[in-house]
């Protein structure tokens, strides 16, 4: 019988989950899958470790589930798969744990508490982490949870690289800047040894482009600065959200066109970025298969923003030894590689166009002074790595 560790990911509309199983020092993927469309047309499923379903379900229309109900069906499917194996503890993904919290954490009712008191610094999201936390704390007390922050791997950051040039009166509320998808980043910098060892112990840029996209720079494993400010609708375009904006344009938006903190709040994060640019989809495979000027637009301004960033991390680091692409976008998006890539010349990266086409991992030639990768992250498997280490240390 194997001890099991379940990884759970909520967010507004939708629960992920995953199933590792931990023998002789070894985390396995046994199941994965997820609950979306939450407040409309909720459907569940679930596969194994090679892809195959094994259980499905759709809820009809109108029909919505919160996340206690979510949760509540996950458990009971769990309950039915797990009868070989035993649920040792629950890791879950929360994306903001503040100034206090810089490494992962047993959850307690009172780790709970403290984090609610964030709820303000990252109210899209954190209220939706927090919820099976609270359930599980409910419903399995026994059960040990572990809290894994997405801001914890940035908390390492030089104080300079997380300092705004506020007043101290603000500043000491925790207006500072975060970074976000730590645990995607912290990933990579574990996985980068066994591919270039060399990039790994120097200075390297990680882009973490999905619908959600960051960059961050690392040098010798740490996170020395990253796009993503005080909140993750900071620096590059995404999917929907705008990134970096000069603050002088939210005051425009209010005393021009008179809207509340609620209308900019979805402007932002819901209505900007690559769907807002490009009024076509927030999906970069719609655009790059669309022949629309708007679309081309969006790409031109995403790809753009890419090379501002990464010549800005690699002057934070002094130098650049590698750049790695991960995430949606990163794995799978070879025109947005190329792109970035060939841009990059100046910094000394040689764009191998045979490698990019079939994914790399090694996206440049062998003469490149700077190598590029493509590295898939697993952000799951460190939540996994994280809670079977606190469960051994308990």
């Amino acid at each position: 019988m194997a001890e099991a560790i379940l990884v759970l990911n909520a967010g507004s509309s939708s629960l992920k989950f995953s199933v590792f199983l931990s023998s002789d020092d070894v985390l396995e993927l046994w199941l994965r899958g997820q609950i979306e469309a939450l407040q409309t047309t909720p459907r569940f499923t679930a596969e194994d470790a090679s892809g195959k379903s094994v259980s499905e379900r759709t809820w009809k229309e109108g029909e919505p589930l919160g996340h206690e109900a979510a949760l509540s069906h996950l458990v009971d499917f769990l309950r039915t798969r797990t009868g070989q194996h035993r649920l040792v503890a629950v890791g879950h993904r929360v994306v903001h744990g503040g100034v206090e919290f810089s490494e992962p954490i047993r959850v307690t009712p009172e780790l709970l508490r403290a984090l609610e008191k964030l709820i303000p610094l990252a109210p899209l999201h954190q209220p939706h982490n927090l919820a099976p936390i609270r359930y599980v704390l409910e419903q399995i007390p026994r059960l040990p949870q572990v809290a894994c922050f997405d801001t914890a791997f940035h908390r390492a950051q030089p104080e300079l690289a997380q300092a705004f040039a506020l007043p101290e009166e603000i500043t000491s509320r925790g207006v500072r800047r975060y970074g976000f998808h730590g645990l995607s980043y912290e990933y990579i910098a574990s996985a980068l040894p066994a591919i270039d060892a060399r990039a790994a112990a120097g200075k390297f840029v990680v882009a973490h482009l999905g619908n959600g996209a960051s960059m961050c720079a690392i040098q010798a494993g740490r996170s020395m600065a990253s796009t993503m400010g005080f909140t993750a609708v900071d620096g590059l375009p995404m999917g929907t959200r705008c990134g970096s904006l000069d603050p002088g344009v939210v005051l425009y938006l209010i005393d021009e066109l008179k809207m509340d903190a609620r209308a900019i709040e979805k402007l932002i994060y819901l209505q900007s970025g690559l769907l807002g640019v490009s009024g076509v989809s927030s999906d970069m495979r719609a655009l790059l298969s669309s022949n629309t000027p708007r679309a081309k637009l969006a790409l031109d301004l995403f790809v753009y923003r890419i090379g501002r960033e990464l010549g800005s991390l690699a002057a934070a680091m002094g130098g650049l030894d590698a750049l790695v692409f991960t995430a949606g976008i990163g794995e799978h998006a070879a025109p947005i590689r190329e792109r970035v890539v060939r841009d990059a010349a100046w910094l000394g990266l040689t764009l191998d166009s045979a490698a990019n086409a079939a994914g790399g991992p090694r996206l440049t030639t062998a003469d490149s002074r700077v190598p590029a990768y493509v590295v898939p992250t697993n952000e799951e498997l460190m939540i996994a790595r994280h809670t079977r280490r606190l469960l051994a240390a308990s």
